[in-house]
């Protein structure tokens, strides 16, 4: 059975980086880039989410709170696309959601919403679309800058972030690049996944009633 680049990202040796360091790292890696793509693939269907007012709100069920909290951050994330579009870079962010959606995704699809709406490209596929790469486990936590550097981001037992693997093995991060454009083309807009899927749901209940 031949083993899928997700396989081989995750059996890769790598630099294993706490948070902090992995933050700092991928804002380096970020600045030496000279346009090209950034990617991000989303699998999971709940986060513990760290120093996130939104977050914070979602799990007191206030969930007017929240959405007031992702509308008024548009002015940043319009400035974070103003800065890649400068940088000559685009940031596609591909979302993989199962049905019915967590009240984790419905809480983030609210934020992607707005970061569509301000300019950045946010895609979703459904989880049956990537089923024959799961054999073996779900997808990864990806970031991947270009083709110089990938980081399969690191979470604990209760999904909260703890810091990323990074490779540096130039031929595993095209191919990381080349296997999530090919993803990407067979998502939907993330806007048509929200009016569809997300838009009528009534408001969850906090992240605290999860399960992981």
């Amino acid at each position: 059975m031949s083993h899928s680049i997700f396989d081989r990202i995750r059996a890769a040796d790598g630099t294993v980086l706490d948070r902090p360091t992995f933050h700092a790292d991928s804002d380096r890696a970020e600045e030496k880039l000279d346009g090209g793509v950034i990617w991000k693939l989303e699998r999971a269907q709940y986060f513990n989410e760290l120093d996130d007012p939104a977050w914070d709100a979602f799990v007191a069920d206030d969930w007017a709170r929240a959405l007031g909290i992702f509308a008024g951050e548009r002015d940043w994330i319009r400035a974070d696309v103003a800065r890649y579009s400068h940088q000559g870079l685009v940031f596609r962010r591909l979302r993989i959601v199962e049905e019915p959606p967590t009240p984790y995704v419905q809480w983030e699809s609210h934020s992607h919403r707005i970061f569509v709406e301000c300019g950045h490209s946010i895609r979703a596929l459904d989880a049956a679309e990537v089923a024959y790469l799961e054999s073996s486990a779900a997808l990864p936590e990806l970031m991947v800058y270009g083709e110089q550097v990938l980081y399969q981001v690191r979470y604990d037992e209760t999904w909260t972030p703890i810091g990323a693997k990074r490779v540096d093995d130039a031929e595993l991060v095209a191919n990381a690049a080349e296997a999530l454009a090919g993803l990407w083309k067979r998502g939907e807009p993330f806007r048509d996944y929200f009016r569809r899927e997300i838009a009528p749901l009534p408001p969850p209940e906090g992240g605290h009633q999860e399960t992981v």
